[in-house]
């Protein structure tokens, strides 16, 4: 057995511990204590990292993801105690039916077992999906990009000296190489669920090469559509953060789209401009994750509901407009996993949605979509109570009926 499988076997081990009993909350808030404590070892492992980077030449893009200053770090633990705060999610009774008198049917939240995280450039993104997976009772293995490895080896010496004091050090390992990856997305019989956070392409090519389920997104093309009834003001506003706030992210708009009977329209473009956008009127479907904006003028809300269809990635788009109509029309037909109204795009994250962190936006519309926080880590069993029943009391002539009362 090589080194990879047996890094697999272990997480599966340690995720059964993680599960029987493991005081889940005691660690998380360790962890949050632990990360205060060496922060400054956090920080000069990546100052390493941005030194490297720039001498590499790296894309702006991915070097302003790579910061991992004290105001990101700040964020971090804050969410790592709110998901410590958080009721304990596993074993907790979703449903129940008494089928008949005696034979109780119940729905119960569990773990999915060992994660496979693969994301590049921001190191935050480690220490959050380690810590909802902690909650959620699952075990992970991560693979941050190289261009993050010395801030993603202290955060992960960090967080397993608090598991090894809980004996579940592997319930959160580290992954090196690409070629450890292309292992253990083979190994169906021990990887329950694969997450990917990265470019377009890394996340494809993930998708196309593993019978393993991939919970993600490959693009964030995001939309914010000025109505003809919108408010100036809100609109400047809204396009300016969706835009401007933080551009390097997949929930920054990419495009935007304005009614023709809008009739402050030079504003809005005037306070992107001022903001240091760049506007085209071309490239629709890019995600730039730079100060480059595509605008399009519509000649109605169909028109801009189809071509948020056509371009966008299903991530996340947003109206603004003071008819309540058309943000109703909006927020039904536009088929993405967030749709907004008078807010902007950057919302969609698991943070700002009191997740205490997200692993992730999906797009899929299976299991889990949009950010995903820890009731993405969790699915369900049916666990069936009875007192010696059997099927034949329920079967044939004479056969006894089902209650099937909720209780």
């Amino acid at each position: 057995m090589n080194e990879t499988r047996q890094q697999a076997e272990r997480a599966r081990a340690a995720f059964l511990k993680l599960t029987a009993g493991a005081n889940r909350t005691a660690i998380l808030k360790d962890i949050a204590a632990a990360l205060r404590a060496d922060a400054a070892a956090v920080y000069q492992a990546n100052q390493k990292d941005l030194a490297e980077a720039k001498a590499a030449g790296i894309a702006e893009p991915l070097y302003k993801r790579l910061v991992l200053n004290e105001p990101k770090l700040r964020d971090v633990i804050t969410g790592i105690e709110q998901i410590a705060a958080m009721e304990d999610p596993v074993g907790r009774v979703v449903e129940e039916t008494e089928l008949d008198e005696g034979l109780i049917l119940k729905k119960v939240q569990t773990p999915i077992g060992v994660l496979a995280m693969i994301y590049e450039s921001r190191p935050d993104a480690g220490a959050q999906i380690a810590a909802l997976s902690i909650r959620s009772g699952n075990a992970v293995l991560l693979k941050g990009g190289r261009e993050a490895a010395h801030t993603n080896r202290a955060i992960g010496e960090i967080i397993r000296s608090v598991l090894e004091k809980y004996g579940v050090r592997d319930a959160v390992q580290l992954v090196s190489t690409r070629e450890e990856i292309a292992e253990l997305l083979q190994m169906d019989d021990l990887i329950n669920l694969v997450i990917p956070r990265g470019s377009n392409e890394m996340v494809r090519s993930i998708q196309q090469s593993t019978k393993i389920p991939v919970l993600g997104h490959a693009d964030g093309v995001c939309h914010v559509y000025i109505d003809e009834f919108a408010d100036p003001a809100k609109a400047a506003r809204i396009a300016v953060d969706a835009k401007a706030q933080y551009p390097a992210v997949c929930n920054a708009a990419e495009t935007l789209l304005v009614h023709t009977r809008f009739s402050d329209r030079e504003r809005v473009l005037q306070a992107l401009r001022t903001a240091g956008v760049e506007l085209r009127d071309s490239g629709f479907g890019s995600e730039y994750l730079d100060l480059i904006m595509n605008v399009k003028i519509v000649n109605s809300l169909d028109e801009a509901i189809e071509h948020i269809h056509r371009y966008g990635s299903k991530h996340t788009d947003s109206i603004v407009t003071e008819k309540e109509e058309n943000a109703k029309r909006f927020l039904n037909e536009v088929d993405s996993a967030g749709v907004f109204w008078n807010a902007s795009t950057r919302f969609a994250d698991g943070f700002r949605y009191g997740f205490g962190a997200e692993v992730g936006v999906s797009t899929n519309k299976t299991h889990a979509r949009g950010p995903v926080g820890m009731e993405g880590l969790l699915i369900y069993k049916y666990q069936l109570i009875g007192d010696g029943h059997i099927v034949a009391t329920y079967s044939g002539e004479g056969a006894r009926p089902f209650l099937h009362r909720k209780k």
